[in-house]
């Protein structure tokens, strides 16, 4: 990967909907050869793909929070259990396990306080293994950049 190729990740992180043809003008380049960089950093896994951010709050997820789940075992089976069990709840926005306190550190969304209660009852307090759930609530996102500092 050459200065060229990162100023391109740079670009597309920001707005992926620019043009092969603005693309390639920003860095010097033929929109085809802009093209044929892509494709070889999306064949090579640099780009995993492409994604719309959606704002929460404007589709009515007023509500989230990270939650810090303990585990009563951390064999292998229990951690795949868990894991399946959260890939299959779509308010689990994401799931991180976690070298520290907690075992796993979840990211939920919730429409309103009674959402989350039904969140917690029916969803977190039913995934397999768990022994203790420590919810956290955002009260303001200071920042939020889902790019690499390239």
């Amino acid at each position: 990967m050459d200065r060229t190729d990162a100023k391109l990740l740079r670009m597309i992180q920001r707005d992926s909907h620019r043009g092969m043809q603005a693309l390639g003008e920003a860095v010097g380049l033929s929109a085809s050869a802009c093209h044929r960089r892509i494709k070889t950093m999306e064949k090579a896994g640099i780009i995993e793909g492409y994604r719309a951010m959606l704002s929460a709050s404007a589709l009515g997820f007023s509500l989230i929070f990270f939650v810090e789940v303990s585990l009563s075992t951390q064999s292998e089976a229990a951690l795949r259990q868990f894991e399946e069990a959260v890939r299959n709840a779509p308010e689990i926005l994401e799931c991180h396990l976690m070298a520290g306190t907690a075992d796993y550190v979840l990211r939920i969304v919730a429409r309103d306080a009674d959402d989350f209660e039904r969140v917690h009852r029916k969803v977190l307090s039913s995934l397999p293994n768990v022994t203790r759930l420590q919810s956290n609530m955002i009260i303001r996102t200071v920042k939020t950049d889902p790019g690499l500092p390239i």
